[in-house]
């Protein structure tokens, strides 16, 4: 045997503590993993990848190298709670969310009612400072006004009428002149 084949047989030698240890480690983590998943589901705290991470004192990054486990968590993610006797319904993962996405959808409906209810607001305020600062005309010369309106149009109705008066009168006139004319006329010819 040469010097190189010499340390490379008695590496694996050496890495076989390591590698029992690294077993050994990585089966005391399951047992943490397991064992607080276990607890949070009797307890019916919160199960997610972060909240057994944190309680068995592990990183997330175990649990992509520990499919099973992984696998585990959502299932029980996704299981409905424990219900307690009488409480009603199971609550699940997803009708929460599905709360919260509905809940969250009235929060915007809400808000834009509030702004629009904002806005009338503002502008029903702006108007009563215009009309208490003097700038603004009153109430009372708002209706005098709009009753002037009214009364010029009717002038204006009334002077349209007298004038087609006025020109069926001249009508009439001009047609009575012709007529006494021909009577003078027929009268000085006898």
């Amino acid at each position: 045997m040469t010097g190189s084949e010499t340390a490379s047989a008695r590496t694996p030698a050496r890495a076989e503590p390591m590698m029992k240890g690294r077993q050994a480690d990585s089966a005391r983590r399951r047992k943490r993993v397991l064992a607080a998943l276990d607890k949070a589901a009797a307890d019916g705290t919160e199960i997610s990848v972060s909240a057994i991470a944190r309680a068995a004192a592990v990183d997330r990054i175990f649990f992509y190298r520990h499919r099973d486990l992984l696998a585990k968590i959502h299932a029980l993610e996704a299981a409905p709670l424990p219900a307690e006797a009488g409480a009603g319904p199971a609550v699940t993962r997803a009708s929460l969310q599905a709360d919260l996405l509905a809940a969250h959808e009235r929060a915007i409906r809400l808000n834009a009612r509030v702004q629009q209810l904002e806005k009338r607001l503002s502008e029903a305020l702006g108007e009563q400072a215009w009309r208490e600062s003097g700038l603004g005309a009153p109430a009372d010369i708002d209706a005098l006004s709009q009753q002037i309106t009214r009364l010029e149009q009717q002038v204006v109705d009334l002077q349209l009428q007298a004038e087609e008066r006025n020109e069926e009168l001249s009508a009439a006139r001009a047609a009575n002149r012709e007529l006494m004319a021909q009577l003078n006329a027929t009268a000085r010819r006898r």
